[in-house]
């Protein structure tokens, strides 16, 4: 298991179009991963999970990934959310 935290700073946070993009992300990968906030997790590739997450501008959340791409799939993830999605 790997995992990472992150603070979303997109002006939008993890909604609609950034979210979509992350899911297609995720999917690249063929291990499981899962978002967590506060004291709720779900499934990183499942864009009803993630819409309900509601993450804000400013919100940390932890990305988890167990496989065998683990490595790749959290630190993959974690740059897109840095890059603001390329807004």
């Amino acid at each position: 298991m790997f995992l990472k935290e992150v603070v979303v700073q997109n002006q939008v946070g993890l909604h609609a179009r950034p979210a979509t993009f992350f899911i297609q992300k995720a999917n690249e990968y063929k291990s499981n991963i899962w978002v967590e906030k506060d004291e709720r997790n779900v499934n990183a590739k499942s864009l009803l999970g993630v819409l309900s997450l509601g993450i804000t501008r400013g919100t940390s959340i932890t990305i988890v990934a167990e496989g065998s791409d683990e490595e790749a799939a959290v630190t993959g993830l974690v740059d897109l959310i840095s890059s603001n999605f390329a807004e």
